[in-house]
């Protein structure tokens, strides 16, 4: 007898639902499993950052979660869970750590979708003194685990699919704009300083809508988003290389001083991870931090702390590469699953 269909509305925790969910939770379990084995195997040490954290990430865009830390003499002090373990790493990278990952809960507001979760599990991992270009082999190595501990040949979202055994296609962000939006993003930008009356009017020629209040990232980002990423990762995954340093808060800049080593991978259209080669100089960190917290303060009427903590230890911290996988996406796209929900044992309620 066939089992009539579930209302949407039905919790996870239904016992019927959870029927449907659970060989896509076992299959995450492999997956991770995998890939701490394969981790291991290369001398990479697992490490369990604390989730409470002075600041939350200083980027414009990501949106904390706020709490306050009672001390013993009652007297509160914000804190925030954090949208990255990547301070806290790098503070071990500091202390004379060289290869470590993490598989962390992370939390950022604003954010539910098919794709986004509000808590969701980060891998991330780091490689003192390495090329950050190294980063794509482990990226493309993780894609192929996947699907192996899946048993599927292809990577699946919607009606899109990749193979991640196929040689991956490596284009620069600049490369992207001008095959896929027809804009010249490099002469829009001068190191970190960029000219946003030169993309309104690359983007205007080529028929692109944009608001009459849109910043130079603003028009990168809707660019991007509509323009360039629905080409990306199908067939074969796509890494997106040298993003404009003025996009690159956490990254060294690369050769041309309008780029900085920052990649994302991605895979059926949909962005997996965000790696760098780590910028190292406090100042200069500090500067920027300042910089995505007045974009902030500007755009949400907010701004987070920076971890002076962070900052002192930055000045010890080797030269390394980093990077950061949303591990739930992954199992979606290995499983086929639709929604990002459908991978997380216990999906927030909402």
């Amino acid at each position: 007898m066939t089992r009539p269909a579930l209302p949407p509305e039905t919790p996870w925790w239904h016992p019927h639902r959870h029927a449907e969910r659970r060989a896509l939770l076992l299959t995450r379990n492999r997956i991770q499993s995998g890939i701490r084995d394969w981790l291991a195997a290369r001398d990479f040490v697992e490490v369990d950052p604390a989730a409470l954290a002075i600041s939350p990430g200083n980027e414009a865009h990501l949106h904390g979660f706020a709490t306050r830390m009672i001390g013993n003499d009652g007297v509160a002090q914000p804190m925030y869970l954090h949208t990255s373990p990547e301070f806290a790493m790098k503070k071990l990278l500091a202390a004379g750590e060289q290869r470590i990952f993490s598989f962390a809960h992370v939390w950022r507001n604003r954010e539910r979708t098919a794709r986004h979760h509000p808590e969701f599990t980060m891998l991330e991992w780091y490689r003192a003194g390495e090329d950050y270009r190294v980063l794509f082999s482990d990226c493309i190595a993780w894609l192929r685990l996947a699907a192996q501990r899946a048993g599927a040949p292809l990577l699946r979202h919607g009606h899109a699919t990749c193979d991640p055994f196929a040689e991956p296609q490596v284009i620069s962000v600049a490369e992207a704009f001008a095959a896929h939006a027809g804009i010249d993003l490099l002469a829009t930008c001068d190191g970190a300083e960029t000219d946003a009356r030169a993309l309104r009017a690359q983007a205007g020629a080529q028929g692109i809508r944009l608001g009459g209040d849109d910043t130079w990232s603003d028009m990168l980002s809707r660019i991007l988003v509509e323009k360039v990423e629905p080409h990306l990762g199908h067939d074969r995954p796509t890494i997106l290389d040298r993003y404009p340093a003025a996009e690159a808060a956490l990254a060294r800049p690369a050769a041309d001083p309008r780029e900085a080593e920052r990649f994302e991978l991605y895979a059926c259209g949909v962005e997996l991870a965000n790696g760098f080669g780590e910028l190292t100089d406090p100042a200069e960190q500090r500067r920027r931090f300042q910089l995505e917290m007045d974009e902030k303060s500007r755009v949400y009427g907010e701004r987070y702390p920076l971890d002076e903590d962070f900052l002192t230890a930055l000045a010890l911290m080797p030269p390394a590469s980093g990077c950061a996988m949303g591990f739930d996406r992954l199992v979606m796209l290995a499983t086929g699953a639709p929604r990002i929900e459908d991978v997380i044992w216990t999906p927030v309620p909402g």
